[in-house]
């Protein structure tokens, strides 16, 4: 028995009683050893009797030992990981006996069981690694047939949440036969998540031939994490379900189907978990999907009506929740999204597709794209994690003839034409406002043509704009000649370049600072009139205080020390290099290319 198990396995006593031609064999107090290393007490396992009856005129006959029915009480088994990374219920099997030569014929089988029962099972599991504490109660059940199958709870702890479960499943005997499906039933509720599987199992000592059904639900995926074994971020409350099957060593979920907060969610999640951490391939898809759903895959709190700031009500704007993506290096993950259409007011955005891999903790997005109207907003991210659980990012992104009507739309306001630019950042820290505050990198946007209600710049309920064309006295609907912009962000401020609006009324610029650490404005708006329509003085605009609470104040400067429309605009201060630069995102569009030229030709007085 001991060189079966690969381990020592004592027997108290044993009887022999025969009875209406079979006869009883009768073990008790039968204990399986922990391995070398491990503690003698409490053992692996201690039965308190094992009865087997053999039936002594088929044993001859067939040459088989024929075994009509075997019972197993009260087993109890101590099953255990340890931190170390070892544990006590793997055993070291012999192996299996060779094929017989050619020509011969197989023995017959070594034992036929007719049937197993198990009365009064208990086991208790501690897993430190998944912080599981699980005593489970098992026995077997005749089931309508007569045949006795395994039915099992378990309550304790798993991941630190309040574990129950309950399984039915077939026949013990038939958990060797890979030629009849077992059926399984299992329902389980660890903390708030509720899990339930369903279906039927080839071979479950391979874990082949599973037709399954999984069906998920809960109020957070992250909690999922320990369950899977696969990093998931947070999400709103979730149902899914999908078919599970194993093939080839990994894990297929498929045909998945089911709602996360606002939107749908289908695809296929692969697993294979060889290798010093597991490997996931996942490709989704949403036919419709609400953004805010999506918030936790960038270290917000997702769902609607959430705050982005720990203070709900405060001074701050930027989002300051920890970029908290769990456990980067619990996986490598290679995902693909795709959202046909993006739903809900949280951005004015049309479509989304992502490319994502997740390799030895560093995070690739390439790309991840955002339609808007006709045209999208593309960028490649890689972050990287450093000291002090930050992020290092790396950014480009690309505006490509972004819809201005579909923006405006957005803020409440109407308005025309495209927007094309690029942005390049480099920053480290724990939340999108740590590393706005201290990023370095550019900013540079272009449109020729096209009109808004104003010029609307959204912050937090703020539109800035607008009180800007307010102080200015120009008309709620504005025609844009041209508009062109390039920033530069160094050390958490960002500061205009180049900053010109022309209107059908005026000539615009700024320039100044916007300290992003401390959400401070210092800017100076500067325009003239083309025309009558508005003030004839040069006007400046103060743009200071916070980004939540702004103030513009008008200041009046005398014309002539701005020196002309030129001066005003401020073109004398920007570099010349810059402009055949913004001139990339203004394609042949005339009237944009006309004020560069007549500003080029100014500069060069």
């Amino acid at each position: 028995m001991s060189s079966l198990f690969g381990r020592p396995v004592t027997i108290g006593a044993i009887s022999v009683s025969p009875s209406f031609g079979l006869t009883q064999v009768t073990f008790t107090d039968v204990v399986v050893a922990n391995p070398e290393g491990w503690p003698a007490d409490p053992p692996f396992a201690r039965i308190a009797r094992v009865a087997v009856e053999i039936d002594v005129g088929e044993t001859r006959r067939t040459r088989a030992l024929i075994l009509p029915r075997v019972t197993i009480e009260t087993p109890v088994i101590a099953a255990q990981a340890r931190a170390e990374g070892d544990n006590n219920y793997t055993f070291a099997l012999p192996a299996a006996a060779g094929e017989p030569p050619s020509g011969e014929t197989p023995p017959a089988a070594p034992v036929r069981v007719g049937a197993l029962r198990v009365q009064g099972g208990q086991a208790h599991v501690l897993v430190n690694q998944l912080r599981a504490d699980v005593r489970i109660t098992f026995e077997t059940r005749e089931n309508e047939q007569g045949v006795p199958v395994l039915a099992a709870e378990a309550e304790g702890t798993y991941a630190e949440q309040p574990l129950s479960a309950q399984l039915n499943g077939g026949a013990l005997l038939a958990l060797g036969e890979a030629t009849v499906p077992w059926p399984i039933e299992v329902t389980l509720e660890n903390g708030p998540t509720h899990g339930r599987l369903a279906g039927t199992v080839l071979d479950v000592v391979n874990l082949a031939g599973a037709d399954l059904t999984l069906e998920l639900a809960g109020p957070n995926m992250a909690l999922l994490t320990p369950l899977t074994g696969v990093p998931i971020p947070r999400t709103p409350r979730y149902r899914v379900q999908g078919k599970l099957s194993y093939a080839e060593s990994r894990f297929r979920f498929t045909e998945i189907a089911g709602r996360v907060g606002n939107s749908d969610l289908g695809g296929a999640i692969t697993v294979d978990p060889r290798g010093t951490r597991p490997d996931v391939t996942a490709e989704l898809q949403s036919r419709r999907v609400d953004l805010a759903d999506l918030t936790g895959f960038i270290g917000g709190r997702p769902g609607r009506g959430t705050p982005t700031r720990e203070g709900q009500q405060g001074s701050r704007v930027l989002p300051d929740q920890p970029v908290s993506i769990p456990k980067l290096e619990a996986a490598n993950v290679h995902l693909t999204y795709r959202a046909r259409q993006v739903v809900g007011g949280s951005a004015p955005v049309d479509n989304l597709r992502a490319d994502l891999t997740l390799i030895d903790g560093v995070i690739t997005l390439r790309p991840v794209a955002f339609g808007i109207g006709r045209g999208e907003v593309a960028g490649n991210l890689i972050l990287t994690p450093v000291e002090n659980e930050a992020l290092r990012l790396q950014g480009d992104i690309e505006f490509r003839r972004v819809d201005i009507a579909r923006l405006m739309r957005f803020v409440g306001s109407e308005g025309g034409g495209t927007l094309t630019g690029r942005a390049r950042i480099e920053a480290t820290g724990r939340s999108t406002a740590e590393m706005l505050g201290r990023g370095n990198g550019s900013l540079v946007l272009a449109t020729g043509g096209g009109n808004l209600s104003a010029f609307l710049v959204d912050l937090s309920g703020l539109r800035l704009g607008n009180a800007v064309f307010s102080a200015l006295g120009l008309p709620s609907r504005t025609r844009i000649e041209c508009f062109v912009g390039d920033f530069a962000l160094q050390r958490g401020v960002l500061r205009p370049r180049l900053f010109l609006l022309e209107t059908d009324d005026a000539l615009l610029s700024a320039e100044g600072s916007i300290r992003l650490d401390r959400e401070r404005l210092d800017l100076r708006v500067r325009s003239q009139a083309k025309r009558l329509t508005v003030a004839a003085l040069p006007t400046d605009l103060l743009v200071t205080g916070t980004l939540r609470d702004p103030s513009v104040q008008p200041e009046i400067v005398e014309l002539g020390i701005r020196g002309g429309i030129a001066a005003a605009l401020g073109f004398t201060a920007a570099p010349l290099a810059i402009l055949p630069t913004i001139e990339l995102g203004i394609g042949d569009d005339t009237r944009c290319n006309d004020t560069l030229q007549r500003a080029r030709g100014r500069t060069r007085r």
